[in-house]
């Protein structure tokens, strides 16, 4: 077994902060309490692109930072660099893809993401991941050489990985993130992409560095929204050498036979929210799947368009990882067992990370206090580690 030996992290991008005071009062308020309920923890962080800029421009912000993180006990080995901007605006939806990968605030971004986490990492040899778009949105019209564009930034950033990792001895791996109705959403659009980015990195020396610091982020929510055997994708994807960087730990909300199931449909449909996407799949006995960019109270209560005749639903809403079911909905908890065992056998041990960032959307019988409820999380994804170690 290789699950990882490194302390669980847990995802900041829970809580809002826009400047380096409010992530500062977040440790404070929420990862240190959680700390002490649940013993050793690592701090995920996201810090958006205003919090990057004030810690690269202002010095002394970083040594607050990690100060903060010495004297709470905590340790920091991954960012989450998916989110640029406000990932908790009134409405964030599909502006939360932007910028694309085709751009350099994108790749600028990102590297100044590395060189934070440099700073941040333990001095124990500890590698660092940073979790990143799938590229871009589905649903944004792309220029003909959008993959090729892309595939040139994600090489820039290798190239400046590897510099950082000879300059300051800190081996730091960007892991891209498959999402329903983005660039990169299955396991098969992986696959391909991978393969055009090693071809697009032509000579030997660019190959290498795609290879040791360009990988995969694996949101077990996401590819089971896509209906995917977990373990197979994990296998496949290992067999292609394409390597898993970092793990989201992930339940997504699951809808069995939902026109026989009312009460489900009238509770799904308490969770439709102005802030986020809730990419919903059905799929019908036939194994055909149906796709909506977005759950709305229409498609709970009244489908169309063949999801009325789909034998299951499964909805892109992150809910707590310990949730068997929620009420009358069910989660895809087991295939989080599913992905965890197919992880364990890896030859690389990748990141964990629980990812439920969605706790202030929640219907507001469905919610504990925070620290109570992301503790619940913390207790019980412990307990399926030890299970499966």
């Amino acid at each position: 077994m290789t699950l990882s030996t490194l302390p669980l992290s847990y995802c900041s991008n829970v809580h809002p902060g826009l400047t380096v005071e409010a992530i500062l009062q977040g440790l404070r308020d929420y990862t240190v309490p959680l700390k002490a309920r649940v013993g050793e923890l690592a701090a995920g962080l996201w810090l958006a692109h205003p919090v990057v800029d004030e810690l690269i421009h202002h010095p002394v912000a970083l040594d607050q930072l990690a100060a903060t993180l010495r004297e709470g006990g905590l340790t920091c080995y991954t960012l989450n660099a998916f989110p640029y901007g406000n990932f908790h605006d009134v409405r964030v939806k599909e502006q939360v893809y932007l910028p694309d990968w085709t751009t350099p605030a994108r790749r600028d971004y990102t590297r100044d993401c590395a060189r934070l986490l440099a700073r941040l990492l333990p001095d124990d040899g500890t590698t660092g991941s940073i979790s990143t778009v799938p590229l871009g949105f589905k649903g944004f019209e792309h220029p003909s050489d959008f993959m090729d564009r892309c595939c040139d930034r994600l090489i820039e950033v290798a190239r400046e990985l590897h510099r950082l990792h000879e300059e300051t001895g800190r081996l730091i791996r960007l892991a891209i993130e498959p999402e329903p109705f983005c660039v990169l959403e299955t396991t098969g659009e992986s696959l391909e992409f991978f393969d055009h980015l090693r071809t697009r990195a032509a000579d030997e020396s660019a190959l290498e560095v795609v290879r040791e610091h360009i990988g995969l982020c694996y949101d077990v929510c996401h590819q089971s929204v896509e209906f995917e055997d977990v373990a197979d994708s994990i296998r496949r994807l290992t067999a292609s050498d394409i390597r898993i960087s970092k793990v989201h730990i992930t339940c997504a909300i699951r809808l069995e036979h939902p026109m026989q199931n009312e009460a489900g449909r009238t509770m799904l449909a308490q969770f439709v929210e102005p802030r986020y996407l809730h990419q919903t799949i059905g799929r019908t006995r036939d194994g055909r799947l149906l796709r909506a960019v977005d759950l709305t109270r229409d498609l709970a209560l009244s489908p169309a368009d063949g999801f009325e005749a789909a034998d299951e639903w499964r909805i892109h809403f992150h809910v707590p990882v310990n949730a068997e079911s929620l009420g009358p909905l069910g989660t895809t908890r087991p295939d989080l067992r599913r992905a965890l065992a197919a992880v364990a056998v890896l030859p690389d041990a990748p990141h964990l990370e629980v990812e439920t960032y969605t706790w202030h959307v929640l219907p507001d019988g469905s919610k504990p206090a925070l620290v109570e409820g992301l503790a619940g999380e913390m207790l019980a994804t412990r307990q399926l580690l030890d299970e499966l170690s």
